[in-house]
């Protein structure tokens, strides 16, 4: 095995997801409000600060100096069930009950008003993520190990109130990326033990991107909102390196770290949204949620004076985000909201992998706000995410077969603080 063919084991899971929170690896978790009617309405309600991560023209529906602080436990239930092998191994040995550990999903905001004109606000906060790990010994090294991208996305953003119908704003945003990938060797004919490491690649980078939005005030109970997010160019930059010896028939690096490198677009989002009040307390929301996920056509991994190592057709496809949701006010310190939301995914059939069993899904979501003082309330939200099973077959550079089917199941719970200075 030469270090390019090395390099290609774990390359292609660079972008790849478990069943994450939305299409591929993206996340819909910025607020705790939002989760409890599934999303629904983001750009157009204009509950708390959060609305600078969503559509910061709302800004301008916020009194006074606001700031928003949630955190969201993730606890995903993604499952492998082997189906097949051509090399011998028992198709049971492929079997894995938890292949995504649980997380916990932060985020921060402020808004304030400047004049009866001008708001400004800022965030903190992530929209892509992923996580897998498997046992090192995995019979299925080459395609498992450990895969991981954070980012964490740092916001500012203004907004103008042009009229009584029509606000509007623009931002900015810095997006930290890091990302790890672990590969293993797997069963083998070398007499190699499984666990033997394979791939080593680690690395971060930094990018920019921008983000406008809009609200349309057809009376004081009836609006919409439209937001756009730009696509973020990330090149993750960091070391190489794996156990192999450069020996025959193996080349590898003998666990010396080489200076490698994979670029990747973060895709450019789009979402439009309704809401509408239907009596004194009780709203309706609904969004559609475009994400452009064609930027990830392919997929090339660099190794410092070696060159491109690896290329690899990934053939995402654009995918959209259907959700509808309500709130009611129980009473005057109790608002209850609920939701419903069916996420595509972007994922070529014909490019499954176990780091990117991606399927749609759909999500059960309910919250509610409590007001705990008049400058001060609490949001709680829970949502039921449930994906289809989907069945697949990959390939490792050995020329193994694995066959698989993925159940991939989630639920968020959530809580958030909010506060009027």
């Amino acid at each position: 095995m030469n270090r390019i063919m090395v390099a290609l084991i774990g390359a292609g899971a660079m972008i790849t997801s478990t069943h994450s929170l939305a299409a591929a690896f993206q996340l819909a978790e910025q607020n705790v409000s939002g989760l409890g009617r599934a999303y629904a309405g983001e750009a157009s309600v204009a509950d708390d600060a959060s609305v600078v991560s969503r559509n910061p023209a709302l800004m301008n529906k916020l009194d006074g100096t606001q700031i928003s602080i949630s955190a969201m436990y993730v606890k995903p239930d993604v499952s492998l069930q082997g189906t097949s092998t051509n090399n011998g191994v028992p198709a049971s040995a492929l079997d894995n009950s938890s292949i995504a550990p649980s997380a916990v999903v932060p985020s921060a905001f402020i808004t304030t008003n400047i004049n009866d004109k001008w708001s400004i606000g800022g965030g903190m906060y992530s929209q892509f993520g992923l996580a897998t790990e498997f046992e090192d010994d995995y019979v299925a090294g080459q395609i498992a190990g450990e895969t991981e991208i954070v980012t964490i996305n740092t916001g500012i953003a203004a907004s103008y109130q042009v009229n009584a119908q029509w606000s509007i704003a623009l931002g900015l945003n810095h997006v930290y990326a890091d990302a790890k990938i672990l590969r293993n060797l797997g069963v083998n004919t070398f007499g190699v033990p499984n666990e033997t490491e394979v791939v080593n690649l680690e690395g971060d980078d930094t990018g920019f991107g921008w983000n406008v939005g809009a609200v349309f005030n057809i009376d004081e109970d009836n609006r919409f909102g439209f937001h756009y997010r730009s696509e973020t160019d990330i090149t993750f930059k960091g070391t190489f390196s794996n156990q192999l010896l450069a020996v025959a028939p193996f080349n590898g690096t003998g666990g010396q770290a080489l200076p490698g490198s994979v670029a990747i677009t973060l895709p450019a989002i789009a979402e439009v949204s309704g809401s509408h009040k239907l009596d004194k307390q009780t709203a309706l929301h609904y969004s559609i949620l475009w994400t452009g996920w064609n930027s990830f056509q392919t997929l090339a991994a660099n190794v410092e004076n070696v060159g491109t190592v690896f290329t690899k057709d990934e053939n995402f496809s654009n995918s959209l985000r259907y959700s509808i949701g309500a709130d009611h006010q129980w009473s005057e310190v109790l608002k209850l909201r609920a939701g419903f939301a069916y996420d595509e995914s972007p994922a070529d059939e014909n490019h499954m992998s176990i780091s990117i069993p991606d399927t749609d899904r759909i999500w059960y979501s309910f919250g509610a706000e409590y007001q705990l003082t008049a400058n001060s309330s609490l949001d709680v939200g829970v949502s039921i995410i449930r994906g289809k099973t989907q069945r697949f077959i990959e390939k490792d550079n050995f020329g193994s077969e694995w066959g698989f089917k993925s159940k991939g199941h989630a639920s968020v719970f959530g809580l958030q603080y909010n506060h009027t200075l």
